[in-house]
């Protein structure tokens, strides 16, 4: 990674890091950018990471040459003289590094936090998202508003182009960006004190990630961070009381704004839908007697309802800036969704067979199935200790049959006992690769013409996949022989 700053360093980075002594707490996306950014205005850095496997020395052979030392195996000890620490956000807060380090007086900064305080004077403003599920797809939609409205950005943080990459201005000392659209987790908020956004949107809350964070509270309050210094608008969700609330708890700037979303009728000061139509109450000049008309349903890929949200958080966001109504259809329309949420694979005999693989807790599940009716519902893996009662009880209802996979599918199967023994269980004992054929032909036999086949696991995919991309490629190759013996 080249040097970025002009030879003038109009804002004082090089006198600031030189010959700082900084420690990178990990490998990977995160951390290998963070090092090379750091040596690169002079910093002396030591990169520590836990494993000494082949990946992390394929990673650290990136760092070869560079003047980075990296110390392999070995992520639990402050190496002496260290003044800053950079971890990469997946390190939680209970590990031995972060201890010795708050013993030695020394600040923990995460990637997040270091792109932030290396930002230029004239840095593009941020537009965040954040939220339990939902942020990825909220964050590109964003992107491709602003794109629709002429401006340079990108979708970034814990998506798409490394954050750092995008502040650090060009060769030049230009910035590449008018505005980011920034996508934050709850790990990446934690270790972040100092962002400020332009403006904030978060999604929704539900239990997850509880054993990083420790409690419901911490992880509730980690994404209520999004809203802290917002200048211009925070954006909740009207269906969801715990996103007001963090907005109500916010510490902003004077005149920032609370907008909600909804998905009915939108009050003043809210964005919301109108006999098919996505309308703004929020940003218009006589809110309690206007509304904007911004873009139809059919412009939203794919219109579920939870789909929706998502476009009006994006577009809240967008107005927020500035942007056009025009730019919010256009920006629509031109988004297409990322693999495995809630894709459409294809058609066989009537029946549609969706993958939502990207559905890995009881909260992304709900909305996806609540998008289809009847179901026959694909599910199970790695619960992550989740409970599945109020999931199975709130979508009973819509369920033609249930087909069960992964090491944890039993806590699924006694929910489904409990409250919907009405509906057929498949219950496939195998956690192996092969099972996903298995379960798409048993799902096959259960559905009838007019059903969706859903793939919406409600668990993580590690006990039978390498990820959730995995276990979606499967899903569709699996269908998609099956379509081939029906043509």
């Amino acid at each position: 990674m080249s040097d970025h700053r002009p030879a003038g360093d109009p804002a004082g980075l090089r006198a600031r890091w030189r010959g700082r002594r900084v420690t990178v707490a990990g490998l990977g996306v995160s951390g290998v950018p963070a090092a090379r950014a750091l040596r690169d205005l002079g910093a002396e850095v030591t990169v520590v990471n836990d494993g000494d496997d082949e990946r992390a020395r394929t990673q650290a052979a990136e760092l070869d040459g560079t003047g980075v030392t990296v110390r392999l195996g070995d992520g639990a000890t402050l190496p002496e003289g260290t003044e800053l620490v950079v971890t990469a956000p997946g390190w939680g807060p209970g590990k031995p590094l972060f201890a010795a380090a708050a013993e030695a007086g020394v600040p923990v900064w995460g990637d997040v936090e270091l792109a932030w305080q290396l930002r230029g004077p004239d840095a593009a403003p941020w537009l965040v998202v954040t939220g339990t599920n939902g942020k990825t797809t909220t964050v590109r939609m964003l992107a491709a508003i602003l794109r629709a409205a002429g401006l340079r950005t990108e979708a970034v943080g814990n998506i798409g182009v490394s954050l750092l990459d995008a502040v650090l201005p060009d060769e030049d000392g230009r910035e590449k960006y008018d505005v980011l659209a920034v996508e934050l987790s709850s790990y990446q908020l934690h270790w972040a004190p100092s962002p400020r956004a332009h403006s904030a949107a978060v999604l929704n809350i539900a239990p997850d990630h509880l054993d990083w964070h420790g409690s419901m509270a911490a992880y509730t309050a980690a994404k209520g961070r999004a809203y802290e210094g917002n200048t211009v608008a925070c954006v909740y969700n009207a269906a969801d009381k715990a996103t007001e609330d963090l907005v109500r708890e916010a510490d902003v700037v004077e005149g920032c704004r609370a907008v909600g979303f909804t998905l009915g009728t939108p009050g003043p000061s809210q964005l919301g839908v109108v006999e098919g139509i996505l309308v703004d109450r929020a940003f218009v000049e006589n809110r309690a007697a206007q509304a904007q008309e911004l873009a139809e349903v059919a412009d939203v890929n794919p219109p579920a309802p939870h789909n929706i949200a998502n476009a009006l958080a994006a577009a809240a966001l967008a107005r927020a800036y500035g942007v056009p109504a025009r730019a919010v259809r256009d920006g629509l329309r031109a988004f297409r969704p990322d693999p495995h949420r809630i894709e459409h694979v294809t058609d066989i005999a009537g029946v549609a067979y969706v993958d939502d693989s990207k559905a890995t807790n009881t909260h992304a599940t709900e909305a996806s199935l609540a998008a289809y009716d009847p179901i026959v519902w694909i599910a199970g893996g790695l619960a992550k200790g989740a409970s599945f009662d109020e999931l199975v009880a709130r979508s009973a209802g819509r369920l033609r049959g249930a087909v069960l996979i992964g090491r944890d599918r039993a806590l699924i199967a006694e929910a489904l006992a409990r409250h919907a023994p009405h509906v057929p269980v498949v219950d496939l004992d195998r956690t192996d690769t092969g099972a996903m054929p298995a379960a798409v032909r048993a799902a096959a036999r259960l559905a009838e013409t007019g059903d969706t086949v859903l793939l919406a696991p409600a668990c993580a995919s590690m006990d039978m996949f390498v990820n959730y991309n995995k276990r979606g490629e499967a899903f569709a190759e699996a269908v998609r022989a099956l379509a081939a013996e029906h043509a």
